[in-house]
């Protein structure tokens, strides 16, 4: 089991929700641990969003869920993640703040950034929040 940190597409209801992701694959549902943030800077890559994290940015909103590991190849092949292969997205590991009874705690998830060149001459999406920005449009 590990932490992964949605907050693009892959997010409840969104074109590519990790609960279908799960269950088109046969594998255990994921489990809601909480909202969470990165600090970053979140662009609009038309379809989907991609982040680049920056901890003098402001916060990226998300949801952090415990997922079977078996699930990260699924993710991987989502955004497009080939170990060996520079491609717009990479799988990292960072510390998420996410709330958890009402108090801010660090959980280690895997996230899925892009780089500061992809972002070059995009749109930005100034309050973080994908969903709502997706929404709004």
């Amino acid at each position: 089991m590990q932490h992964v940190f949605v907050y693009g597409t892959l997010r409840a209801e969104e074109s590519n929700d990790i609960h279908e992701a799960a269950r088109r694959s046969g594998i255990s549902d994921p489990v809601l641990i909480g909202s969470g943030h990165i600090n970053g800077r979140l662009y609009d890559f038309g379809a989907y969003p991609g982040v680049v994290p920056d901890a003098g940015a402001s916060p990226v909103h998300g949801d952090v869920y415990r997922i079977e590991d078996t699930l990260v190849p699924v993710l991987d092949e989502i955004e497009e993640v080939v170990p060996g292969i520079s491609g717009l997205f990479r799988g990292e590991h960072m510390h998420v703040t996410v709330e958890l009874d009402g108090r801010a705690e660090k959980i280690e998830c895997l996230v899925y950034p892009v780089s500061d060149a992809a972002v070059q001459g995009l749109p930005r999406i100034d309050h973080g929040d994908w969903v709502s920005y997706r929404r709004s449009r």
